[in-house]
């Protein structure tokens, strides 16, 4: 999970032109436990014939997937894709900001979504079909069936061993959410009850590092979570920052980002391993941080749904 945050620009850092988790979702569970059923939606681009084009311009007057605006040339970079016809991407549900839906069939913006989109329409594809799927099973290379994966994932060493990742594409550090009002810092964090993710990079951190007086409790997912910090089982709940600021803007006010922990840990496209695409998405996703189309998707869907200026949440020391 993660962002470096640190001393860039809020824009700059939502869109990291040569650097880049999610770690979420609902009721305990095992942490090795298999996806359930995918849901999935399949969004079609309207017909267009080939367009001139310069950098971060847009494509065909009318081009979009979802509510998406299209950059740059349609199929400059083409692929051969698991479906057909289609650039199949899972994910892992809620993502605010990031997939602007909590169904498949009911996102048609967000981040992610609409970065995913122009991959698939700078590789000459019209169609993307959304999987969800279980955060555990995504991570452990254990889902089937698709291009790569776009949720919020932390690039780790240990993950290398069971998929592979793109270039990496944002930033991140790992956040502390809690109710608003609370009297918690870096000092008596260390005795606050503490929820995490399982099979997450916030989750290994709080163990590994911050390791507080009582072990953390864990979620399944981050609905699960957040709905026991709401209730009062929790104290805090730290995911990555990008997340928590999410889930605080959402809130009306009963959430609140008291600081962050700086890890330096980036997001990336997750691809089956072996996959013979990376190379050519790996092509297109630098391209849009080259000509500013991921910039311009943070602006337009990341600062608004967070109301916060990341660089202004206080880092705190473990």
């Amino acid at each position: 999970m993660k962002l470096r945050l640190a001393a860039v620009g809020l824009l700059t850092m939502l869109a990291v032109a040569g650097c880049g988790k999610k770690e979420e979702q609902a009721a305990d569970q095992n942490a090795a436990a298999t996806a359930p059923a995918a849901s999935n939606t399949t969004t079609t681009a309207p017909a267009t014939t080939d367009t001139q084009q310069a950098a971060a311009t847009p494509a065909a007057s009318g081009d979009k997937i979802g509510n998406c605006d299209l950059t740059g040339k349609k199929g400059e970079t083409p692929i051969t894709p698991a479906v057909a016809g289609q650039l199949t991407v899972e994910t892992n549900l809620p993502g605010p900001g990031w997939y602007n839906g909590d169904t498949p069939e009911s996102i048609k913006d967000g981040y992610e979504y609409c970065f995913a989109a122009n991959i698939a329409h700078r590789a000459g594809l019209d169609n993307l079909k959304v999987v969800n799927v279980a955060w555990d099973a995504l991570v452990a290379g254990q889902t089937k069936d698709f291009d790569f994966a776009l949720s919020q994932i932390s690039i780790t060493d240990e993950r290398k061993k069971v998929v592979d990742f793109s270039v990496p594409y944002f930033s991140s550090d790992i956040g502390v959410l809690a109710k608003k009002g609370a009297t918690i810092d870096e000092t008596s964090i260390k005795k606050a009850k503490i929820g995490v993710q399982q099979a997450t990079t916030g989750a290994d951190f709080v163990a590994n590092t911050l390791k507080p007086e009582t072990p953390a409790k864990v979620f399944p997912d981050t609905p699960s979570m957040f709905t026991a910090l709401q209730a009062g089982q929790v104290d805090v709940a730290m995911t990555d920052t990008s997340i928590v600021l999410a889930q605080a803007g959402q809130s009306n006010g009963t959430f609140a980002v008291l600081g962050q922990y700086a890890t330096g840990e980036t997001y990336g496209a997750l691809y089956p391993k072996g996959s013979a695409n990376e190379d050519n998405i790996n092509k297109i996703i630098k391209a849009l941080q080259d000509d500013g189309t991921l910039k311009a998707l943070a602006a337009k869907y990341l600062a608004a749904a967070w109301g916060t200026d990341p660089t202004a949440i206080p880092y705190f020391k473990p």
